[in-house]
């Protein structure tokens, strides 16, 4: 194909000439100056050396190809703004909540019972929950027999064997799962409270600072009370 005076094209058709200073974001055309030129190319080309159909095809699946990246730019750029003010709205509803979480630690306050999860991979013939204090000593032991595979919920009311009510604060949790005459630990989950939310950053999850246990990610809750 020969070549083409643009700057002659432009002045035929009416259009500045793109300079450093009059030029579009990205140094790029719109779809109406793009199809401007193309008529200018076929309007003015050599007739002895005429665009071949390949070249014109070319040139238009190009600009079909920018055009829908730019597009496809948008749509994301507006489903990460959705999607931040989505994250957004799930903080405020998640402050003062109280959420489930993975930890060897439970969390005793005052008038409240110390709540948690054991998840079990498979059925156990007996479940037992284990609590200690900063000590390392037993203050309650719960014998929850025969289970099925899941979260399987638990709570202590403060109390130690003796029935004497204990202070409040953060506890060791543990579960012994039996399985005939093989014992094995389980999965422990605690009931802890929001106290404040973080918004994700580059498409991060919330991070939620819980109380006892400090800053989470939002994927690890599995369960929201």
């Amino acid at each position: 194909m020969s070549d083409i005076d643009t700057n002659s094209i432009y002045a035929q058709l009416g259009l500045s000439q793109p300079t450093e200073n009059n030029t579009r974001d990205n140094d790029e055309l719109g779809q109406a100056e793009f199809l401007a030129l193309m008529t200018a190319q076929l309007q003015y080309q050599d007739p002895l050396a005429p665009m071949e159909n390949g070249d014109f095809l070319g040139q238009m699946a190009q600009f079909g190809t920018v055009s829908g990246i730019n597009d496809l730019n948008a749509t994301f750029n507006t489903l990460s703004s959705s999607f931040q003010s989505n994250q957004a709205l799930q903080a405020s509803t998640l402050v003062g909540r109280r959420v489930l979480v993975p930890a060897q630690t439970g969390i005793l306050n005052e008038g409240a019972n110390l709540m948690g999860s054991v998840e079990l991979v498979q059925p156990a013939s007996n479940l037992v929950v284990t609590i200690k204090n900063a000590a390392g000593q037993l203050v309650n032991r719960q014998e929850l027999g025969l289970q099925q595979a899941g979260l399987i919920d638990f709570e202590w009311n403060g109390l130690d064997t003796d029935g004497n009510s204990l202070p409040s604060g953060e506890y060791q949790i543990a579960a012994e799962v039996y399985r005939g005459t093989e014992v094995s630990s389980g999965s422990m989950f605690s009931v802890v409270d929001v106290e404040s939310v973080t918004l994700g950053v580059g498409g991060q999850d919330l991070t939620l600072s819980v109380s006892g246990l400090g800053d989470i990610d939002m994927g690890q809750v599995r369960k929201i009370m």
